[in-house]
């Protein structure tokens, strides 16, 4: 659903702290660092992922799955897939 690196990224985009993102999304701000330190898809309940996800998309945060084209029309950045091991595929 999101990845900590997601959290991270969105955060910098609209130039909030931690803090303020669990003022916005109404999750505790030891949750939010927690489900940032972690490794690749953040894990918790459900609900507070959802609240996560809202309080961005409703700061103007469009979040892209894997895969997902954007249905934004505003500028963003992607993560490209990183390069297989050299001399893969070959």
């Amino acid at each position: 659903m999101i990845t900590a690196a997601q959290m991270r990224a969105a955060r910098a985009l609209l130039g909030i702290d931690q803090r303020q993102l669990a003022e916005m999304s109404g999750v505790s701000l030891p949750t939010i660092q927690r489900m940032e330190a972690s490794e690749g898809t953040v894990r918790g309940v459900i609900d507070t992922l959802t609240k996560i996800v809202e309080a961005f998309d409703a700061a103007g945060v469009e979040l892209i799955g894997n895969n997902a084209p954007s249905t934004g029309q505003g500028r963003g950045v992607r993560l490209k897939q990183a390069p297989g091991p050299a001399g893969a595929g070959s």
